[in-house]
């Protein structure tokens, strides 16, 4: 089961859900405010080994930050 972060709109914070391949988390609150509908956010991953071998996913785009890009979707 795959594990998918989200951002709330509202209270900003961020957390991590396990979810089915299937399901959109259009029942997903925040937990911290209670918030319907929170952001699928991508998050950065390991492909193993060091730190050398980390994708990152917004270092492409001059617009993107450490966490999302506002240009490219990152």
């Amino acid at each position: 089961m795959p594990i998918y972060e989200y951002q709330c709109s509202h209270c900003g914070g961020r957390f991590e859900l396990h979810q089915s391949l299937g399901e959109d988390g259009s029942r997903v609150s925040c937990p911290k405010c209670k918030t319907p509908h929170p952001r699928r956010v991508f998050s950065r991953f390991s492909l193993g080994g060091g730190s050398n071998t980390d994708l990152d996913f917004g270092s492409s785009c001059s617009t993107c930050g450490p966490d999302s890009c506002g240009t490219c979707g990152w």
